[in-house]
């Protein structure tokens, strides 16, 4: 293992500024990032990677190698949270293993961008169409998850479940409508549209992922307490399976022939847990469920280790399998 790709991850401004936010909470500084900002910057990231990625795709093209990939990441987000689910239900019930499980088959949009600016910082290019595999790999795990409820939970009428509302949630969501919107503007505006907005979404977006890292550092802290109420078991889960779902990554990416680079994004996307979009759909969906379980796993746990140590090591692997 090549320990200089885990200590240029580390000594990332943006990752250094996500351990400052943590340090701010450990050792009770006042420092806090305003309500509103926050949800501003996550909307500027997800429409900035969402507009790149639809230039990209509108300069390469489609073609078969997108196809496939596009269809292995929706694959995974069904995969991941069918087999978590039987592992999380040997210890949780029901609704909390549905919940956690479709966590973990969706993404993090966040551990996506910091991936994608690691790549940019060693000089490993990428393609657009990986925006694409993020925007198509957040409902689907939705969906399995409400789907595992229905078939496994004995004490659901079939009148409990709104699936408009679901559906609704599932593909309109904020973060979902905003990339895609992103992306198709990217694409049908082109090299012209890039030109008129690359000040705006390039120029400052290193300095917007920086900012958004420093609250993430500060939630993430804050989130830990959370983690008593988990046990080891799922702080075990939370580690274990986004190493398993990457390896699982790397194996598909490897098998359909894709780049060093779209491999990473690709084993990060399998890796990653949402700390968004799931739980805003769960608490609608699955009010059964314990929020501070999958937030305190996701946020606390898995995001931290996906970019502190996950995205270097996954890398590595990728290096050492492509050569």
């Amino acid at each position: 293992m090549n320990s200089s790709l885990i200590l240029s991850n580390i000594l990332n401004p943006p990752v250094l500024f996500f351990f400052l936010g943590m340090m701010a909470v450990f050792l009770k500084s006042d420092l806090e990032i305003p309500q509103p900002l926050p949800k501003l910057f996550s909307l500027y990231l997800l429409m900035a990677i969402g507009f790149k990625g639809g230039y990209e795709i509108s300069e390469s093209g489609l073609n078969p190698e997108i196809a496939v990939t596009l269809s292995a990441a929706i694959l995974m987000s069904v995969i991941v949270p069918v087999y978590t689910f039987f592992v999380l239900k040997l210890k949780l019930d029901i609704y909390n293993a549905a919940a956690i499980a479709a966590t973990y088959g969706s993404i993090s949009a966040v551990t996506f961008i910091t991936a994608s600016s690691f790549l940019g910082k060693v000089g490993i290019p990428f393609g657009g169409h990986m925006v694409a595999a993020l925007a198509l790999m957040e409902s689907p795990a939705i969906i399995v998850g409400l789907l595992l409820v229905r078939i496994f939970a004995n004490d659901k009428k079939d009148g409990e479940f709104s699936w408009g509302e679901v559906l609704r949630e599932a593909f309109l969501n904020s973060s979902v409508f905003l990339l895609v919107g992103s992306l198709l503007i990217g694409i049908l505006t082109g090299k012209t549209g890039w030109e008129k907005l690359e000040p705006f979404t390039q120029g400052i977006f290193y300095g917007v992922l920086t900012f958004f890292l420093l609250d993430m550092g500060i939630v993430a802290a804050k989130r830990i307490k959370d983690l008593s109420k988990t046990g080891s078991f799922l702080i075990g889960f939370a580690v274990f399976i986004p190493v398993v779902n990457a390896i699982l990554g790397i194996l598909i990416a490897k098998l359909i022939g894709i780049s060093i680079g779209n491999a990473l994004l690709f084993a990060v996307l399998c890796a990653s847990a949402s700390y968004i979009a799931v739980p805003a759909a769960m608490r609608l969906t699955v009010p059964e469920s314990n929020p501070s379980l999958y937030v305190s796993m996701a946020l606390a746990i898995t995001f931290p280790f996906n970019i502190i140590v996950g995205i270097p090591v996954y890398l590595q692997i990728i290096k050492q399998l492509w050569a």
